[in-house]
């Protein structure tokens, strides 16, 4: 069974759905067929340690979760959901995790610290980005110059992405637009809610909550549009797997299977809208399958692996070290960063 699955990892699975027909990126789809007879792996394989942030960035887990809950996948496997960013690290740190999905910065500030070795497995999330607001009247990226935007997570992802995309705009942040920052998507849909925010950028699922929620709540623009339209070559990248290298480098076997179930999983939360709403909010990714029904099409939920996967991942990186170095940790990954099967 493993070395099949090692040769399969060759064709391994890139999909993801776009947030708007304007995406010109490739898609392509592959079959996965498990052999029920073989579920819940060998005894010598260890128990596969995972943590995702709450959000879009663990929607492409959800089948594979509901899988391995019915004792329906080949790896043993335990998962652990978290708040925000800044709970994976001491994870990583103290080795309570192997693997998590995280923000693709994050990905490259975590390669850069001393004290933590990892490499990034894969894409998982594209552009999931949207600015709402209350007032209707935002047609372009100009329409921001004077406006208060509220964006979650301070030196994530949703920062560097904003102020790349208004300063390709003319725009200068905290000068033309001003900027508040909250840590959390879902403190600002409630500052929303209260009115106490008119204008904010937030990602899916979020969006679609805070639009089913809110009165007078309006999808005014997608900043993956936005961005493909000032950067064409390297499209915005949300999130990565990561995995410690100690684990990666210890379980190759594992590490194998585990691709081609998230994989699998990917497929699935892509290809089955209805059952994958279904799990979003049994797992309370999503409040409703309605809503979820609704994100889903524009979570832009994906899996790109090797060679095209480094490609990818270093234009992005190379866009945000020249807005602030800061944004990848301070330099540049190497390509021993990227694990190439």
């Amino acid at each position: 069974m493993k070395t099949s699955l090692l040769l399969a990892l060759a064709s391994i699975l890139l999909i993801f759905s776009s947030c708007n027909s304007h995406s010109t990126q490739e898609s392509g789809t592959a079959a996965f067929a498990f052999r029920t007879d073989q579920f819940l792996g060998e005894q010598d394989e260890p128990t596969i340690r995972i943590a995702a942030i709450r959000g879009p960035t663990a929607l492409g887990l959800l089948q594979l979760m509901h899988r391995h809950e019915l004792g329906n996948t080949y790896n043993n496997y335990s998962f652990e959901l978290v708040g925000s960013p800044e709970q994976i690290p001491p994870m990583l740190v103290q080795g309570n995790i192997d693997i998590a999905a995280v923000p693709a910065n994050l990905a490259s500030i975590l390669y850069n610290r001393p004290d933590i070795d990892i490499q990034v497995l894969a894409i998982v999330t594209l552009g999931v980005l949207h600015v709402v607001d209350t007032f209707g009247d935002i047609t372009s990226i100009a329409c921001l110059a004077g406006r208060t935007i509220f964006v979650p997570g301070q030196g994530a992802t949703p920062e560097f992405a904003l102020n790349y995309i208004l300063e390709k705009n003319g725009l200068t942040p905290h000068e033309d637009v001003y900027i508040e920052f909250r840590s959390e998507p879902a403190e600002i849909a409630a500052l929303l809610e209260t009115g106490r925010a008119q204008t904010a950028l937030l990602p899916e699922p979020f969006v679609s909550t805070a639009l089913a929620r809110i009165d007078g709540l309006n999808l005014v623009l997608c900043l993956t549009y936005e961005w493909n339209r000032v950067q064409p070559d390297y499209g915005l990248i949300m999130s990565v797997v990561i995995g410690r290298r100690s684990f990666i480098d210890e379980n190759p076997s594992a590490l194998a299977v585990l691709l081609e179930e998230y994989a699998a999983s990917i497929n699935f939360m892509t290809t089955n809208i209805t059952e994958a709403a279904e799990l979003a909010a049994q797992f309370e990714i999503i409040p409703s399958v309605e809503v979820a029904k609704t994100a889903l099409p524009r979570t832009n939920i994906t899996f790109i692996t090797g060679h095209t996967m480094k490609q990818n991942l270093m234009g992005f990186y190379t866009v945000l070290y020249n807005q602030s170095p800061q944004a990848v940790g301070g330099r540049l990954p190497d390509e021993n960063a990227f694990f190439i099967p």
